[in-house]
């Protein structure tokens, strides 16, 4: 019987983590903006009408909008929210227009400043794995010499028919060097069903295996169910402990760390895009919002790892070179540092056009995904 959260706890949750990782998102860009003398009209929290605001004393209308489901700061020159540029030629200005201005700033300013976004949220993304670090400690293996070697099959072990023996010592995985039994889960599991080469040290001699991973579908105690990979090997009797991390220690830790999740992140998409994934595994706001209400019902720390995640997934998502998101402003940047000068008007219109389709698309699909995904949904759609 699957358990689940109150349905408050979804709205909380739901608030709780995108109000604040939005906010951060967007401070990035305003405090960078400000910096470099450029002002905002305006920062929201949330999209549409707005709820409740005020005006400082150096012109920002900062407002909470109505629809919960992102954020902006609208700068000085922006057509609008999205900070598509007005094209209208510089010296047609006034020098107070000029003064300010965000598309009047310097490129390498403007670049910054878009930039400041994302690279807030893969800092707040650093900052919780650091402190988790530092508070709990980093997950070891105690009480066998090499979690690598293999000590145990399970009874249906495609390592085992593939060739791999009781005292092999698995030194990398499709040339990834591995450097305990963790990594090599964590690099399986990303894989279910695929050919993978193992190298391991058998007798003192490097032997490759190749063998294909076996699929399993878990469901977890809330009825999610995700595909994940597996070999059928264990080390021999060791324990897992928590190791004290130092505070400065724990910060190269979880750089590490938010590579490794990048990873497997990016590997992810890549195997929605060529099928090797099923699409539905793409979500949206809705699941989100059924997640974060998960995460918060298993306790504090469960929400704050999920909000890491979802840092990082803001982060990649933004510099994606998608006309309407950071990463296609920069793009145009780019283009604009290597011609000399900025793309032309008409160019940038359909650009723009085009990217806030492929999002509305994007957000669509998810939705959807979202939705069907519903226990309520469920004896329709055969999930």
């Amino acid at each position: 019987m699957f358990e689940s959260p109150p349905f408050w706890m979804y709205l909380i949750g739901f608030v709780l983590l995108l109000g604040p990782l939005v906010t951060v998102h967007e401070l990035g860009h305003y405090l960078v903006g400000r910096l470099f003398g450029v002002h905002s009209e305006a920062f929201s929290v949330g999209f549409g009408k707005e709820l409740a605001g005020f005006t400082d004393s150096r012109g920002t209308r900062w407002k909470l909008s109505a629809l919960p489901l992102g954020g902006y700061v609208q700068f000085k020159g922006d057509m609008n929210p999205a900070s598509v540029p007005d094209t209208g030629p510089a010296s047609a200005a006034t020098q107070e227009e000029l003064r300010g201005s965000f598309q009047h700033a310097a490129l390498w300013k403007r670049a910054l400043i878009v930039a400041a976004g994302p690279v807030t949220n893969l800092v707040v993304t650093i900052a919780i794995f650091a402190s988790l670090f530092s508070i709990f400690g980093k997950p070891v293996i105690e009480g066998v010499e090499d979690s690598r070697q293999v000590a145990v099959f399970t009874e249906e072990s495609v390592a085992r028919e593939a060739g791999l023996e009781i005292g092999d010592t698995i030194l990398a995985v499709d040339g990834e060097p591995m450097a305990d039994f963790d990594d090599i889960k964590a690099a399986v599991a990303i894989h279910p069903g695929e050919r993978m080469i193992f190298t391991v040290e058998r007798e003192g001699e490097r032997v490759d295996i190749p063998l294909t991973t076996a699929r399993e579908d878990r469901t977890d105690q809330f009825g999610n169910t995700s595909s994940i990979g597996f070999i059928g090997v264990g080390p021999g009797g060791g324990r897992y402990t928590f190791e004290p991390v130092g505070a400065l220690q724990s910060i190269p830790m979880a750089f590490e760390h938010t590579w490794d999740v990048l990873g497997m992140m990016v590997t992810g998409i890549k195997q929605v895009l060529t099928g090797e994934r099923s699409i539905k595994e793409l979500g949206g706001p809705v699941k989100i919002a059924k997640y974060s209400g998960e995460q918060m019902s298993l306790g504090v720390v469960a929400f704050i790892q999920f909000a890491a995640l979802i840092s990082l997934n803001l982060a990649f998502i933004n510099f994606l070179p998608i006309p309407a998101l950071d990463g296609g402003h920069l793009a145009f940047y780019a283009a604009e540092a290597i011609r000399r000068k900025p793309v032309g008007p008409q160019a940038t219109e359909w650009a723009y056009r085009t990217g806030i389709f492929l999002v509305l698309a994007f957000m669509a699909v998810v939705t959807v995904n979202d939705v069907v995904s519903l226990p309520v949904f469920g004896p329709l759609f055969g999930s």
